[in-house]
């Protein structure tokens, strides 16, 4: 059964929400929706939710999990966590302040990946990482063993080890954290907070989140 992630980006500042009955206290620091999370991001990745939220896969250290629905949350916000009803599970919440000072490009994975990580070289000549575990033929060839082996590298040879293949590496490896919550998905919502938080304040955006089966 797949697992799926809901939320919403809230902001906290002094607006008052017309669209709430009653919310007409002035200067009054509150939380408000700001982007429902299903216009940014529409994939289903147990890697990214593991490292965020601790949700589903169990590599890394997540960095915001079981916190529990916030409960200064927008009324907006509360109600659509609601309506899942008892679908909804292993809420939590991170905020922009959080986000922007991890070190997304250190290995965290707590285990390397049985999969040897490929990489190419870019146009700088710099490797470039280009996913892993996608060809075992190769590497079998390379090492001098089966694909089956190769399959499952990392389970055989130390974290590090290296085979060059001309334009290509193979390496075993632990996932960083930006390969598991990967900017093709996860840049439109890291943009937005990014420029919520250019206005009102890292501290005061976060990403509010659940999921169901």
């Amino acid at each position: 059964m797949g697992t799926d992630i809901h939320g919403f980006i809230e902001v906290r500042n002094e607006y008052i929400d017309f669209s709430e009955p009653e919310d007409d206290e002035e200067f009054f620091l509150r939380w408000h929706p700001a982007c429902a999370l299903d216009h940014l991001y529409n994939d289903r990745s147990y890697l990214a939710f593991d490292c965020l939220f601790g949700v589903r896969s169990g590599w890394f250290e997540p960095l915001a999990a079981k916190r529990g629905f916030p409960e200064d949350a927008s009324r907006a916000v509360a109600r659509a966590f609601r309506e899942h009803g008892t679908d909804a599970h292993s809420p939590s919440w991170i905020s922009w302040a959080e986000l922007e000072s991890v070190a997304w490009d250190e290995p965290a994975a707590l285990k390397v990946y049985p999969g040897a990580f490929e990489y190419r070289r870019g146009p700088d000549g710099d490797w470039v990482w280009d996913g892993c575990g996608e060809s075992p033929e190769r590497l079998a060839e390379l090492t001098g063993t089966s694909p089956q082996v190769a399959a499952r590298a990392g389970e055989h040879w130390p974290e590090g080890t290296e085979w060059l293949d001309g334009g290509r590496l193979f390496r075993i490896s632990r996932f960083t954290r930006r390969q598991a919550v990967q900017d093709s998905s996860w840049g439109d919502v890291w943009t937005v907070m990014r420029t919520l938080a250019k206005r009102h304040g890292s501290d005061n955006v976060r990403l509010v989140v659940w999921f169901d089966n």
